[in-house]
């Protein structure tokens, strides 16, 4: 058994990373190549470092560290900001001589802070990189970032719906009467990445118009990275652009992942001037309904505690932040 580690950049990488994430505990649409290849692109600079190593036993791919270095921090590519989570990637049952291989390296490497963002609890980088540290008489600090609630699908609406607590489900069923009272409301989503360009603009107004801090969140390098994201990932059949519409009028919108058998919301936006409707939380609402009747298994509300998970039957999971400190 020969363990190396290799330098890598993406195209070196991109088709091994790609065959290796299903079989890695790290599996979500942030971590694959594509995602965090189309953010460098937007986001990488001459201040900034691209780490990108393979773990391999021979020719065999034990796992990947897609890392940078900015300054004298090193860190996973991206931030809180667009991404909802990271890892490295570790193919299942190697993690004792992948670890032990990509420490040695990032030992080797020139920076003082180690920040590791967006970890979940099942991360074995987690439960691993304190112990390394700390072996070296470095300090480990992990601390609670956010919350990314969630909820399992029942095989049905109805069983969905009949799952929620008492008062969520009796608000819900109320709010979806009162919505179709006197009124034409009609749910649809755009996949085709054509489609989904042109009414991106329209995501982008319900975006802005919902809430003052998604006005400032949308910057135009934002809003530019939206769009790339979007051509990138429809035509992988992993985007889907859910409105809702009241009377001919869109009056929310919201963007899910479809991937590895999930529904992951991204982002979304409402009139505030429906808000009386109780539009935004809907037109979430039906996102799920649609999740069940496509067969997905999971449906993730993604970074952030905002009540109409709860409502929506969300359960929570922490994201970690680990901070390593060289002595």
């Amino acid at each position: 058994m020969t363990i190396s580690v290799r330098q890598e950049d993406f195209n070196s990488i991109a088709d091994e990373w790609e065959c290796i994430l299903p079989h890695t505990g790290a599996n979500t649409i942030f971590i694959t190549p594509w995602w965090q290849q189309l953010w460098w692109r937007r986001y990488g600079n001459a201040d900034t470092s691209l780490e990108i190593f393979s773990v391999r036993d021979g020719d065999s791919l034990l796992g990947i560290a897609p890392l940078m270095v900015k300054g004298d921090t090193l860190s996973f590519l991206g931030d809180t900001d667009l991404f909802d989570y990271h890892d490295l990637l570790v193919r299942e049952g190697c993690e004792d001589d992948f670890y032990g291989a990509i420490w040695q390296r990032i030992e080797a490497m020139d920076w003082r802070t180690m920040e590791l963002k967006s970890l979940r609890d099942s991360s074995e980088t987690l439960r691993r990189f304190p112990a390394l540290a700390e072996a070296n008489g470095w300090s480990a600090d992990i601390s609670d970032e956010d919350v990314s609630p969630y909820t399992h699908l029942q095989p049905s609406w109805d069983e969905y719906v009949s799952g929620l607590r008492k008062k969520d489900r009796h608000e819900l069923r109320r709010k979806l009467r009162r919505l179709n009272n006197g009124n034409e409301a009609t749910q649809y989503a755009f996949q085709d990445a054509g489609e989904i360009a042109d009414a991106m603009p329209e995501f982008f107004r319900l975006m802005r118009a919902s809430r003052p801090d998604k006005d400032d969140f949308l910057t135009a390098d934002r809003e530019q990275f939206f769009r790339e994201l979007a051509k990138e990932l429809s035509e992988r059949q992993q985007f889907k652009l859910f409105f809702l519409e009241l009377n001919d009028v869109r009056v929310a919108s919201c963007i899910c992942f479809d991937y590895n058998g999930d529904y992951l919301l991204y982002n979304s936006g409402y009139d505030p001037e429906y808000s009386n409707l109780s539009v935004g939380l809907l037109n979430k609402a039906l996102c799920i309904q649609d999740a069940i009747e496509s067969g997905k298994k999971t449906f993730d509300f993604l970074r952030g505690s905002e009540r109409y998970k709860y409502n929506l039957g969300g359960t929570n999971q922490t994201i970690h932040e680990l901070v390593i400190q060289r002595a």
